[in-house]
């Protein structure tokens, strides 16, 4: 996941945990503020019930007229409070409140009809019995508080009989009160309910808010501390690690990042930077290649310089004693002794196999451009092991020509390739010691021929693979160890490349590539 995706995800759940708590935020202030209108609302309730009972009260106390008007005025307001009311009634409590004010609006009226019906009576008893004139206003003023009192002491006091009118209107009455005064204690209960109620609700969500805002806040913080602390450290710790191998690399250690690279932009760069690593080491391999074959090439010079003056004054004196030798064999005939014969036919060899060596050392020296012709590599590679065959006992060798196509042509100089092939049989040969596989194999690929010569034979320790084209440097007991030197120049004047693989015991495999066609400079 790239950095950006990262903190993408960082920045998406840490938004995501606040706008849960904002959302959640929001909804609890709605909820809190319905429960705060719904404990306004039964505040208003509760507070203009204790007002409605205290009026009643006082009218039943003082028979005020003025508490009369009072307690239909709160029974009126809350009428309209209720009536005005637009917060659902879970409980159904509202609905039994609006029964209960119109059931004590209602008594409160009947009791109102009794007090004035009782008035009526009550002033034609007085008219008719002034001798308990005394007793008459207590009577009145404690109507409403103890209505059956007033009966019982009317009655004993021979006023009224049991079944009269006015006894029965005192025994109503004191019903009618009894029933307001339950009904206005189950309205203020009622109204106590409900404020307790919405109360209780306004805590509860009040409660949940900040439980939440607890939670969601620390969730909130701890998110974003996990998201820093592994972006950040994956970063900073590859980036630490690509520092250090910055540094190598400047020291010249072109290693690669073995630190997890994952799929990020710092992997990217860490994948960048191996690759550059990788680049760096093959070409630093490239220049010391270069640098070894410009060292080689300059040494090879040098030793073509040497070898070149070296043999031009060799060969005339080997030429003299090469010819007195065979001058002086034929001059002395069969006189000529045995040990005599002997010294002058090994002179006579010596001086051919020194001959060999000047000649070779002058093909090194002068190294000619070769002259390039289309050449049949199938014809060049028959006649080379035809010519090596004719020379050397072939008979136990067992060759494998595989050339595809058959009619495959390059560009090259026929004698300088032949030389080439020649050598590189001969050296099979010898280290096959006449016996074993000689395999050839020839492919196109591209705008290239490979060519590749196997034998089975003792092969190489790689000590001595790393200098089988060095000048002078041979694994043959006779031998100027220039052939295989001479060949490498070969190959390369005609723009190709040869290298060798060999391991002890189970031979060599020589591989060279030439370009079909070569680019004259």
């Amino acid at each position: 996941m790239s950095l950006k995706k990262k903190i993408a995800l960082g920045f998406f759940i840490s938004a995501s945990i606040i706008a849960v708590l904002v959302v959640f935020g929001y909804t609890s202030f709605l909820e809190i503020r319905k429960e705060i209108r719904s404990l306004e609302f039964s505040d208003t309730i509760r507070s203009k019930s204790l007002q409605l009972r205290r009026h009643e009260k006082n009218f039943f106390l003082y028979r005020d007229d003025r508490e009369i008007e009072t307690v239909y005025s709160y029974l009126r307001e809350l009428s309209g409070i209720l009536r005005r009311n637009n917060l659902a009634d879970r409980s159904g409590e509202l609905a039994s409140f609006r029964k209960m004010i119109d059931e004590y609006g209602t008594r409160f009226a009947r009791i109102q009809v009794l007090v004035r019906d009782f008035q009526k009576r009550f002033d034609s008893i007085k008219v008719a019995h002034q001798q308990y004139s005394t007793f008459f206003p207590l009577i009145e003023s404690t109507l409403l508080e103890r209505p059956l009192v007033n009966a019982e002491v009317l009655r004993t006091a021979s006023l009224l009989r049991a079944d009269d009118p006015l006894v029965k209107i005192l025994h109503e009455l004191d019903g009618e009160i009894n029933a307001l005064r339950r009904t206005g204690e189950d309205i203020l209960i009622v109204s106590k309910n409900l404020d307790a109620t919405a109360r209780e609700r306004a805590e509860k969500h009040i409660t949940s808010l900040q439980t939440m805002t607890f939670i969601l806040f620390p969730l909130f913080f701890l998110v974003g501390l996990i998201a820093q602390f592994v972006i950040i450290q994956s970063i900073v710790r590859r980036l630490r690690t690509l520092t250090l191998a910055i540094e190598k690399t400047g020291k010249g250690d072109f290693s690669s990042l073995s630190a997890p690279q994952g799929h990020d932009e710092i992997g990217m760069l860490v994948n960048a930077f191996n690759k550059m690593e990788h680049d760096l080491t093959e070409r630093d391999r490239e220049l010391t290649k270069k640098s070894e074959e410009l060292l080689s090439s300059r040494k090879l010079a040098s030793i073509g310089i040497l070898a070149s003056g070296v043999a031009h004054e060799l060969n005339n004196p080997l030429n003299n004693i090469h010819i007195s030798a065979q001058i002086m064999n034929r001059e002395l005939g069969d006189n000529c002794p045995d040990p005599v014969k002997e010294i002058l036919n090994d002179i006579a060899g010596q001086t051919r196999r020194m001959k060999q060596i000047v000649g070779d050392l002058l093909e090194f020296a002068r190294g000619k451009e070769p002259v390039l012709r289309e050449v049949e590599i199938a014809e060049l590679i028959m006649g080379a092991y035809k010519l090596v065959s004719t020379a050397a006992d072939t008979s136990n060798i067992r060759i494998t020509i595989d050339i595809e196509p058959r009619d495959l042509t390059i560009q090259a100089d026929p004698e300088q390739m032949e030389r080439v092939f020649i050598n590189l049989f001969e050296n099979a040969v010898d280290a096959m010691s006449g016996s074993g596989d000689l395999g050839v194999r020839v492919r196109r690929k591209g705008d290239s021929v490979e060519t590749e010569i196997s034998d089975t034979g003792r092969g190489m320790p790689p000590d001595k693979v790393e200098k089988i084209f060095e000048p002078f440097y041979t694994t043959r007991d006779e031998g100027t160890g220039l052939g295989l030197a001479i060949i490498f120049n070969i190959v390369r004047k005609h723009g190709g490349e040869i290298s060798v693989k060999s391991e002890v015991g189970k031979g060599t495999v020589f591989a060279i590539t030439l370009p079909v066609r070569k680019h004259r400079e």
